[in-house]
């Protein structure tokens, strides 16, 4: 099929698809993202700006093109979250691919992310970059750039031609005033890290990025159905190892079988660039699995052959995002599963590299005191309504008021102190 004879794709509109049959909806956009469409050709490509988030779809085959203009000093990244249509199917090796080229057609960055072996669709993120480094000689230019999105395996076996809603955050991350490490560190702690005991806490995982739920250290208990996707993120400083192990609770339910990969846990970065994952298979027993060990968060992890370890570059809200195959539905039931996350963040902070600058969106390659806190009290930073979540366990409405407006206070008294 020649590209100019697709019907172009406008942004929600898989989202109508799923609103029309009743099923709700799979992923939360962020609130004021900006529609644009995705062009068939680079020479109408609309301009991604920096710091900004983006709504556009995905037609079932061919690519969509996007405009950067970028200048010579800043290292850039656009993060691609594709959401399939309630009801649609994708093959095995099927996901989303994200191509970065400058305006000779040269290509800066691929990367592409998969459903696993379950085939069961949920939102996914790649992302692409354009770096300024000493051992990639193209890409440094000041001016025009594409970001291209597509999927792997649209004409696979099992794969249906549905429209992906699409969400695109474009960032900036400065240039070091002084020059550092060329290499990544050769040492670094990978033994496999003991798991975090104690008695977990509830806390309830949002449904995307800009709403995902901050979490620090400690044991963290989530209800979880077939098909749901839950978002949570982790602050984690420069010097610092994050580890995390994910355990499905038992069925209740008696039925036997077998669903590879039920649960698959994400590890995305600050840039939404993915880092790591695990797939937990499920025969109804109680099941665990963990994140392969990760090095600390270091500026020079960017010059290392592997991607997980290249994905580990700038301190800031690292994210989790967990999946529940629909298919456990098909022989547990509907649950809700019980889901529970051991999460341990390792090491000192210490001082990153200084910037000769701020990245857009500012303040994302670091983690602030609010960061912190909001971790502690699991709630997003600026969202004051969110106290009610101190209500959980039998804590009453005034009591929860009470207690919210005394954190927030202290975070007053603590900021005008600095």
């Amino acid at each position: 099929m020649m590209l100019g004879t697709t019907a172009a794709v406008t942004p929600g509109q898989a989202d109508a698809a799923g609103e029309a049959s009743g099923a709700p909806g799979p992923y939360a956009f962020a609130v004021g993202a900006q529609s644009v469409e995705g062009a068939r050709s680079t020479g109408e490509a609309a301009l991604l700006e920096p710091g900004r988030t983006y709504r556009s779809s995905l037609p079932g085959s061919g690519k969509v093109s996007y405009g950067l203009e970028l200048d010579a000093a800043s290292n850039a990244y656009v993060s691609v979250t594709a959401v399939p249509s309630p009801g649609s199917t994708v093959s095995v090796i099927d996901g989303v691919k994200v191509t970065v080229q400058d305006a000779e057609g040269n290509t800066c960055s691929v990367d592409n992310t998969g459903f696993g072996a379950a085939r069961s669709p949920h939102p996914i993120a790649a992302w692409g970059m354009r770096e300024i480094a000493p051992d990639k000689p193209l890409c440094r230019k000041a001016g025009a750039y594409y970001v291209s999105v597509e999927r792997v395996d649209p004409e696979g076996e099992g794969s249906s031609p549905d429209a992906w809603d699409l969400e695109l955050v474009a960032m900036t991350e400065p240039r070091t005033a002084k020059t550092g490490a060329t290499s990544a560190p050769e040492v670094w702690n990978s033994a496999t890290p003991q798991p975090v005991q104690g008695q977990s806490r509830r806390r309830k995982g949002g449904a995307g990025f800009t709403g995902a739920t901050p979490l620090d250290q400690g044991v963290w208990r989530d209800d979880i159905r077939p098909g749901q996707t839950l978002f949570y993120k982790v602050p984690v400083d420069w010097g610092q190892q994050v580890s995390v192990i994910a355990d499905l609770g038992s069925s209740g339910s008696g039925a036997t079988g077998y669903t590879s990969d039920a649960l698959s846990l994400a590890l995305y970065n600050p840039a939404r660039g993915h880092v790591a994952d695990v797939g937990v298979g499920y025969d109804g027993g109680q099941k665990s699995g963990s994140l392969r060990p990760l090095p600390p968060v270091d500026h020079a992890n960017r010059y290392a052959a592997a991607p997980q370890v290249s994905a580990l570059r700038f301190a800031g809200s690292h994210y989790l995002v967990a999946h529940l195959s629909e298919g456990v539905a098909d022989t547990f039931g509907d649950g809700p599963f019980v889901m529970t996350l051991r999460v341990r963040v390792s090491g000192e902070a210490r001082s990153g590299p200084e910037y000769a600058g701020e990245s857009e969106p500012k303040g994302v390659f670091e983690v602030s005191d609010e960061d912190r806190e909001a971790a502690a009290q699991g709630v997003t930073r600026g969202d004051d309504t969110a106290m009610r979540a101190l209500a959980v366990g039998g804590i009453g409405t005034g009591s929860a008021l009470l207690v919210g407006l005394g954190v927030w206070t202290l975070v007053a008294r603590r900021r005008n102190a600095a």
